[in-house]
């Protein structure tokens, strides 16, 4: 079996958790998600977990050493022997620099999204406070602000507020956008329209991926 080690890339709100989702379904390798791996030490009230929280509800990015430190512990895990989609990391420069002590990456995606979409996405986005299931405007609930799994609260995160959705624009055109010229030198990164059907997403990814002779 040919490995695929991929990242997804882009600004919050690009559907890069979708994406991952279905590819992880489709290729069956693990989805890690950073924010994934916060938002669970965040419901767990570890001390990592709240200080991660007081950062991500500030728009701001949680330390590299931290955030690498997960992602070492996580790739060393059995289930990605055969690969993995990283989505949320690399964020920065020193991340990028650790992930190369960590393993090869085969495929970088970067998902391309104007930031008014991104804002119109993310502000609409609403998240059950009992089984953290997650609407916006591409699954919107049956019943106005209660989840269709669990009956529970629909509520906004502060992330998804749109003070902090621009602030986390700016720190990400800041910190991230930069490292993509890493990889474009590198001939990995491919660039997609995340504006999109989510359906058409995945299949011009996974011709990508085709391409890469990654699938």
């Amino acid at each position: 079996m040919v490995k695929k080690r991929i990242i997804l890339m882009g600004p919050p709100g690009t559907g890069k958790g979708t994406q991952a989702k279905l590819l992880s379904d489709q290729y069956r390798i693990p989805h890690i998600s950073t924010g994934d791996m916060f938002r669970e030490a965040i419901a767990k009230k570890t001390e990592l977990g709240m200080k991660a929280k007081k950062l991500m509800d500030a728009g701001e990015y949680v330390p590299d050493e931290i955030v690498m430190g997960m992602v070492k512990g996580r790739l060393q895990q059995k289930d990605c022997k055969d690969g993995f989609l990283l989505d949320g990391v690399p964020r920065t420069t020193v991340q990028v620099e650790a992930l190369k002590d960590i393993t090869p990456i085969d495929a970088v995606i970067e998902l391309e999204t104007r930031e008014d979409v991104i804002v119109k996405r993310l502000s609409s986005r609403r998240q059950c406070k009992d089984c953290n299931a997650i609407y916006g405007m591409d699954l919107q609930p049956k019943k106005k602000g209660k989840c269709d799994k669990c009956s529970g609260a629909l509520f906004q995160r502060e992330d998804d507020k749109e003070e902090t959705i621009r602030k986390r624009l700016t720190v990400y055109q800041e910190k991230t956008k930069p490292i993509l010229n890493h990889y474009q030198k590198q001939k990995k990164l491919v660039k997609v329209d995340g504006e999109q059907p989510i359906p058409e997403i995945l299949q011009n990814i996974t011709f990508i991926l085709e391409q890469k002779g990654l699938a």
